[in-house]
């Protein structure tokens, strides 16, 4: 099917739908929110390619779970690398804990019955994790980046119910997986999947961009964006875990589950105005609250329709940056020892940007849940709030009265 006729008509029929089912949900009082422009637009209307969940039938609602466990990290903040100071039984136990809550079910095994009813001996559970900050094997610098603990955590959780461990594919298309986190896998017959640069890479296998399928294109609603391609991986796994981190950022105030996406694709700087950089960017004068890039890529159906769960390390997390090291939370008074477990991708990064919005006391924040509003019409997920009063407030007890779109759910171990 051509780039022309047959896209359209299929995002006017989601537009239709979207007008029927969306609805913006009145919220409580809260910090930095901007609402959308009046009056012309100089960028095409929001209309979205269909969302079409194959995998897991829709969540009753939009849980958050949040498992918390001092003991999960032990780190000083000082010496050494923050990685070697996480209690990997620590974090077992809270994914275990992580899943059943969020599933409403008594076991493990149940929990991921639940997640993936459909799920057959040879079918690929792809794990995106995030290595925004890692450009060789031998990476050594102390800027955040992804921990195998979760991910070891939540392989082990699968292969103890009878997933096939070689069924599982660990990846991050565009940077490199070092050793450091490579060499602790605890689960060899999962697949490893990195960038490769200059024909090698750091695990398993190559993440490629061989465009083995027209789904992988993703087409931005911006005209001066021109496609990109997301890789192979997602289109030959049948299922997708997102796997994000807690962080600060500052050209977009937040980089969560949408922003770990990015990493999917082939491309994000070109030249002019074709980056993706400007549109996620406030301070930028190409920048409208009312479009975000990140929705455009979240919709594809290799991403939007594959997604069975997000799982938010907020073991350390960045409240300072993307690029920075960890450093005590205020707020938690060290580290967050967190992780987030969500169906719903709207719901968990609102609930994340919250807490990271919280601990700076609103500063660098602006524009930061305008994408999450762009992804809640698109019918995606729900944020709570409303663009001119944004986000909830996780701290305000009983945990969960501080929400009235989100079911957040705090479980303290």
């Amino acid at each position: 099917m051509g780039a022309g006729q047959g896209v359209t008509r299929r995002r006017f029929l989601l537009g239709m739908l979207s007008a029927l089912g969306g609805a913006v949900l009145a919220g409580l009082r809260r910090i930095i929110g901007r609402a959308a422009p009046d009056g012309p637009a100089d960028v095409v209307p929001r209309i979205y390619l269909p969302v079409i969940v194959r995998n897991y039938p829709p969540p009753e609602a939009s849980r958050v779970v949040h498992v918390h466990d001092p003991d999960a990290t032990s780190w000083n903040f000082s010496t050494g690398w923050y990685g070697d100071y996480v209690n990997q039984s620590v974090v077992d136990r809270m994914v275990e804990e992580g899943l059943k809550t969020l599933t409403g079910t008594g076991s493990v095994q149940d929990a991921w019955r639940k997640l993936l009813p459909n799920y057959q001996p040879g079918q690929k559970i792809a794990i995106k994790v995030n290595f925004n900050n890692t450009t060789s094997c031998d990476d050594r610098d102390g800027q955040i980046d992804a921990l195998i603990e979760p991910v070891n955590a939540l392989i082990g959780s699968m292969v103890n119910v009878g997933i096939q461990e070689e069924d599982i594919w660990v990846f991050e298309a565009s940077r490199r997986m070092p050793s450091r986190f490579y060499g602790r896998r605890r689960y060899t017959a999962a697949r490893y999947i990195d960038y490769y640069q200059y024909g090698e890479g750091c695990a398993d296998a190559e993440a490629t961009f061989d465009h083995v399928d027209e789904s992988l294109r993703v087409s931005f609603a911006h005209p001066a964006l021109s496609d990109r391609w997301l890789s192979d991986v997602l289109f030959q796994a049948t299922y997708l875990i997102n796997m994000p981190i807690m962080k600060y950022h500052g050209i977009h105030p937040v980089t969560l589950g949408f922003k770990n996406h990015f990493g999917c694709l082939d491309n994000i700087i070109r030249q002019g105005d074709d980056s993706l950089h400007w549109y996620i960017a406030p301070s930028d004068g190409r920048y409208r609250p009312d479009y975000s890039p990140l929705v455009d890529i979240y919709i594809n159906p290799n991403i939007a329709g594959k997604t069975v769960l997000i799982v938010g390390d907020g073991l350390f997390g960045s409240k300072a940056g993307t690029t920075q090291p960890p450093s005590p939370w205020n707020t938690f008074g060290g580290a967050p020892n967190s992780l987030f477990f969500s169906r719903d991708p709207v719901a968990v990064d609102c609930v994340m940007a919250d807490f990271i919005r919280i601990e700076r006391e609103g500063a660098g924040m602006e524009g930061a849940y305008d994408y999450l509003f762009c992804a809640q019409e698109a019918g995606l997920g729900t944020c709570e709030g409303s663009r001119d009063d944004p986000g909830g407030d996780p701290w305000q007890t009983p945990y969960g009265s501080g929400y009235s779109g989100i079911e957040y759910v705090r479980v303290e171990l």
